[in-house]
């Protein structure tokens, strides 16, 4: 189906009368559908909400994919359902991110790739910091055992 840049693709259900309006390129503004439909319902309260809804997604996403979950010495029973229990939540997650960036909402986008940028940032940064401070702890065991 040919259709030129910046037009709706229509689209209907055969036994109602209902017609749904779905962008095909990107576009700016709050009337968007984001995840469900009727939300964010042509609101800019309710837009500005599934802005960030989608950021601390998106971040949430990057925190649960970079973080040690399990500590050593766990039972690998337990470990391995925790492990599984987080990754059921981060694909969920990520789900949520790519459907709603499907929006093909210039804000919606920006909202998911800040998010992920900067739950990267966090969760990278606190494990850098966890590694220096073991690096730190290690050094002056050495030096005081010297």
């Amino acid at each position: 189906m040919y259709m030129p840049n910046g037009q709706d693709m229509s689209m209907s259900n055969g036994t109602n009368n209902m017609m749904m309006h779905m962008q095909m390129s990107f576009y700016w503004g709050k009337d968007a559908t984001v995840l469900f439909s009727g939300w964010p319902n042509h609101n800019v309260g309710m837009y500005i909400l599934a802005i960030f809804f989608v950021f601390f997604l998106a971040m949430a996403t990057e925190v649960l994919s970079n973080q040690p979950l399990v500590k050593p010495g766990t039972s690998p029973l337990v470990g391995g359902l925790v492990q599984a229990s987080v990754h059921l939540f981060r694909v969920g997650f990520t789900y949520l991110v790519m459907l709603a960036v499907m929006s093909f909402n210039v804000g919606i986008f920006i909202a998911a790739v800040v998010g992920h940028s900067l739950g990267f940032f966090v969760a990278k940064s606190r494990a850098l910091a966890i590694a220096n401070r073991e690096e730190d702890k290690g050094s002056s065991s050495i030096t005081n055992n010297v």
